[in-house]
């Protein structure tokens, strides 16, 4: 045993080593299942270099962490167990900071740093083995390089060995994506964690983006003072985010000599050392996920859990990527848990109710299916795998998000845009670290305003300013230069390793840079190198730069449409409000708005908005249906944002035939000449396409637009405004539709009359506005011993007759004439014939005389005289 530390052999890893050992020496892969707090991060890569036992021989192990604080933590922890300093024989890397030495067996990376390292040397070359620690939680990073691991086994190098570490027992699929590869389960010696479900008295709305319900965060407050009073030990409660964490800190004041400690990725080294290293008074450690299984905290007795988390959204319709607040899973409650039984009988307080919980999603989803995916289709394309379909994935990436990276990646620049393969520049973009947006925004804007400036800003957006920053990306590079905070120390860091990735040196210029073109307008002042620019038009270009489709014009009122078609909104009071242009670096969605927030930005003019999007330019004749008319322009834009419009005087006559086509459809046929006997044309055609069908016409809005050409030409095309529509004959137009072809046509008055004679001697208008049902609106009196309904159609359909009484107003309405007589006559006629005495109302009207007239009116007419209005029978 190498100088190890008691501790190190209480560790219930220790049991399951052998069949690690042996299932490596075998297949050469493994799954190791180990709940957190056995030692799978720390003792298992220590027993496969060879550092427990010198006679297995040495080994030289990487482990891929998921986080950074993770990866210094793991290091450190192994260097302590050897009595070691850090570097020595364990060392660590992460992103703009290294610390191992020269003999060093195991190098503890982020998975970020080991997908480079792979892009760099697909070989590993002097590498053993590799750890992928908590592949549970499916980061994209992680997936990516267990893929490329795979890849590496089966082509290049198959002695070497793969662990995927997970501290859950969901094991089967990394079993299967190793090849079926041994699952080595270690048992820990949890201890029993009684669960306190401690849900708001009153309900709390459920997070949307980033926001949380202040009321929650004050409860999961009272519930962590509650879990002191109750309980012994220290607390550790999970929240969200950095936020969060601040504002419960916030409201656990006056605790006494309790000491309130806050933990997450953007913590200060000291502070992370301080929480694991733990501490003889009692503690409330305020912590994101970081600490569900990355991290063991020494003296936990109690777990509270706010129950949310943080998972990576994209909203591809409104370019906006962001980070979003979700119920955490069950598999997430469950480790959370966990942490209060590592070293003694504990109690989780769960700020749900108990109904809820089964409602959770089992496991948290897959990163794969929720980000932003063009860092991964670069790496994937850099790999020569342009659409992953040859990875070993656990999911398969979705196709509208590959595609979208796909078109991220055309547009600066980083892959072919007919193969999709990486170009000699998107192979550069994929070793800078960033993702691609950035990497081109470093790259472009380096010889332009120098690498130093250019990495300062880049540095910047790479990971988001405090909010306390302000929204002005200019001013926050200020503020980030005279900052000592936490967030500035790593800012410093990666501007340094940044202006390190970049050809041209601090300070200095590309000599000999062509200037890019602004369109058709000519050189942009963006483009000229100058490092004298002033620093928000620095800030300006290189937003610009990394997020083209983000450039906004203002359209008034503190409201800004950006290029990719979203209006982004400032903040009350921004710094950014008057600005006529501003590039759009950060933003988020309100509750409940369709519009964008901005969070982040910096004023540009419309110089650099041109060079930076150029690919978003277009310059094209616009005829367009807008406002009820034709609108006929010439218009330059920058994607949704039109720069210049002017109106054309001799438009395309095809553009303007579409144009007024789109009006069509938008507004109907109505647009036309309609007559009343068009539109009685058009209803009785309905008609008997409805009953008979072909080659009667289907004369619906739908068929009409779909036989445009064969009725409203040429007329059409002679048109040019909504006023020569207005002018085109309707139903002159319509009967170009009828079977003339076959000589049906001629019988359309046959068919459909437009009008019936009925047995007074009248000529009825047929009212076909029912296709279903036409109707024949007749006094009664004029259907006077007619027996028989009539019907036309070729006798197919009979029409609802509609007996009006002589005001015209309706008296029976009957498809079925002789069983009116006979039973509903009666009726109408006790009715009606006190309130018409002047008109007849037989007792037979089956046998009466039909008329259209008063009973004194027909005894003239019968006499040999005419009464006025006579000689009218047609209605």
């Amino acid at each position: 045993m190498i100088g190890l530390r008691n501790e190190a052999l209480d560790l219930p890893v220790r049991d399951a080593l052998p069949a690690l050992r042996s299932a490596l020496e075998g297949p050469g892969s493994a799954v190791l299942c180990a709940p957190p707090g056995t030692g799978k991060t720390t003792l298992v890569p220590l027993d496969l270099a060879g550092l427990l036992d010198a006679s297995r021989g040495s080994r030289r192990v990487v482990v891929a962490e998921p986080r950074r604080i993770a990866a210094r933590a793991a290091a450190r922890r192994m260097a302590w167990l050897l009595g070691e300093k850090v570097g020595d024989s364990v060392g660590y890397t992460v992103r703009g900071e290294r610390v191992v030495g020269p003999h060093a067996r195991v190098e503890v990376v982020t998975t970020g740093v080991l997908l480079q390292r792979l892009q760099r040397d697909q070989e590993l070359a002097g590498v053993d083995v590799v750890v992928l620690d908590e592949c549970h939680e499916r980061h994209l990073d992680a997936d990516t390089v267990a893929a490329f691991l795979v890849d590496v086994r089966a082509a290049l190098r198959p002695e070497l060995r793969l662990v995927a570490a997970s501290a859950t027992t969901d094991a089967e699929g990394w079993a299967r994506l190793l090849g079926d590869a041994p699952v080595v389960e270690a048992h820990g010696t949890a201890h029993p964690v009684e669960v306190v479900w401690a849900p708001p008295p009153r309900a709390v709305r459920p997070p949307h983006g980033m926001r949380v319900d202040p009321a929650l965060l004050s409860h999961v407050a009272s519930v962590v003072r509650r879990a002191l009073a109750e309980r012994e030990g220290d607390v550790l409660c999970f929240l969200p985010g950095v936020g969060e964490i601040a504002r419960v800190a916030g409201q656990l004041t006056g605790l006494g000599d309790v000491e309130v400690l806050q933990v997450h990725g953007r913590a200060p080294a000291a502070v992370q050392d301080a929480v694991l290293a733990g501490a003889a008074g009692r503690r409330v450690v305020l912590a994101t996920s970081v600490a569900e299984s990355s991290l063991t905290v020494p003296g936990v007795r109690v777990v509270v859990d706010a129950g949310l988390a943080r998972e990576p959204r994209v909203d591809h319709a409104r370019g906006l990527s962001a980070l979003a607040t979700v119920r955490a899973s069950q598999a997430a409650g469950r480790q959370r848990a966990g942490r209060a039984g590592r070293e003694a009988p504990g109690a989780v307080y769960r700020c749900w109710a108990e109904a809820e919980d089964g409602r959770l999603p089992r496991f948290p989803a897959p990163e794969i299916k929720v980000a932003d995916l063009a860092a991964f289709a670069l790496q994937a394309a850099c790999w020569g795998d342009p659409d992953a379909s040859g990875l070993a994935l656990l999911d398969a990436p979705p196709g509208g998000a590959m595609a979208a990276a796909r078109e991220v990646l055309v547009a600066v620049g980083a892959v072919d845009a007919d193969t999709g393969r990486a170009t000699e520049r998107g192979t550069r973009m994929s070793r800078v670290g960033l993702h691609p947006r950035l990497a081109r925004a470093l790259l472009d804007a380096a010889p332009r305003v120098g690498a130093r400036r250019a990495a300062e800003v880049v540095a910047l957006l790479s990971e988001e300013p405090p909010r306390e920053y302000g929204d002005d990306l200019a001013a926050a590079w200020r503020s980030v230069r005279r900052g000592g905070d936490a967030y500035a120390a790593r800012w410093r860091t990666e501007t340094r390793r940044l202006a390190s990735a970049v050809d041209v040196p601090a300070g200095r210029v590309a000599p000999g840079r062509q200037p890019a073109r602004r369109p058709a307008q000519g050189a942009s002042d963006a483009d000229v190198p100058d490092a004298g620019v002033p620093e928000e038009r620095v800030a300006g270009v290189i937003a610009a730069l990394a997020y083209p489709e983000r450039v906004a014009r203002t359209v008034g009122g503190g409201v800004h449409l950006m290029a990719n078609g979203t209006r982004a909104e400032l903040r009350p009071g921004s710094s950014l409000t008057g600005a006529a242009w501003i590039a759009v670096a950060v933003a988020d969605r309100p509750v409940g708005a369709g519009h964008a927030r901005v969070l982040l930005g910096a004023p540009i003019d419309e110089d650099i908005a041109r060079s930076s999007a150029a690919p978003l330019y277009s310059e094209r004749d616009e005829v367009a249906w807008s406002g009820g008319d034709l609108v006929t322009r010439h218009v330059e834009r920058l994607g949704a944002v039109e720069l210049a419009v002017r109106p054309l005087k001799d438009p395309d006559p095809v553009l303007v035939r579409e144009g007024l086509l789109a009006g069509l459809r938008e507004e109907g046929t109505r647009l036309l000449n309609w007559s009343r006997g068009a539109r009685e044309l058009r209803e009785r055609l309905a008609f008997l396409h409805r009953h008979l069908g072909a080659p009667w016409p289907d004369v619906s809005e739908s068929a009409l637009h779909a036989r445009v050409d064969e009725w409203l030409e040429p007329e059409l095309s002679r048109a040019r405004r909504r006023g020569d529509l207005a002018r085109i004959d309707a139903g002159q137009a319509l009967a170009r539709l009828l079977p003339w072809a076959t000589g049906e046509a001629t019988r359309l008055d046959e068919l459909a009359p437009e009008r019936l004679e009925v047995p007074s001697g009248s000529r009825i208008r047929i009212d076909y506005s029912d296709p279903g049902q036409p109707v024949l609106a007749v006094k009664l009196q004029e259907m006077f011993g007619l027996a028989e309904t009539p019907r036309i159609a070729d006798g197919a359909v009979p029409v609802v007759v509609h007996l009006l009484s002589p005001a015209g107003r309706p008296a029976a309405v009957t498809a079925d004439l002789a069983s009116f007589w006979r039973s509903g006559y009666r009726a109408v006629r006790a009715d009606l014939r006190g309130r018409y005495p002047k008109h007849p109302w037989p007792e037979d009207p089956a046998t009466a005389e039909p008329t259209r007239y008063t009973k004194a009116r027909q005894a003239a007419r019968d006499s040999g005289g005419q009464g006025p209005g006579d000689r009218s029978p047609r209605r």
